[in-house]
């Protein structure tokens, strides 16, 4: 595992601006979302259009405040991982998550994401909070 490998490079500009997630990606990506083992629940999501709103989405419940600080990215032609803390100020909450970010590529491709926060629950509550307070 590099961090100067071009998928390594890849991942630092994905996670400038995860909405931009369908530039990188193979058209049959599957997306493990963090909450996918919490009793939220969450399946995995399929292809570009899925993958894309969900990022979106994300965004939107942040209100454009989510940010990446990246504490280190390692990858190779196969899989990469990202460790860092996301941070947002949606409305009067403050959030900051850390997070691991593992991935697989194929011809340069993102294939598959599995998305892991330290604590997905919580995550998932901020969020909703979040939302709820614009409703």
């Amino acid at each position: 595992m590099d961090s100067a490998h071009p998928n390594a490079a890849l991942l630092r500009t994905l996670y400038a601006d995860l909405t931009r997630i369908a530039e990188y990606a193979a058209d049959d990506i599957v997306y493990h979302p963090a909450e996918r083992d919490t009793p939220e629940g969450a399946p995995d999501l399929h292809g570009k259009a899925a993958v894309t709103a969900k990022e979106q989405a994300l965004a939107r419940a942040t209100e454009g405040t989510l940010r990446a600080d990246i504490e280190s990215v390692v990858a190779n032609d196969h899989f990469g991982a990202v460790l860092g803390v996301f941070h947002a100020r949606p409305g009067d909450q403050v959030i900051a998550m850390p997070f691991c970010g593992l991935w697989r590529f194929r011809d340069g491709r993102v294939t598959d994401h599995w998305q892991n926060a330290y604590d997905p629950s919580a995550m998932v509550r901020a969020l909703t909070r979040a939302t709820a307070t614009r409703s």
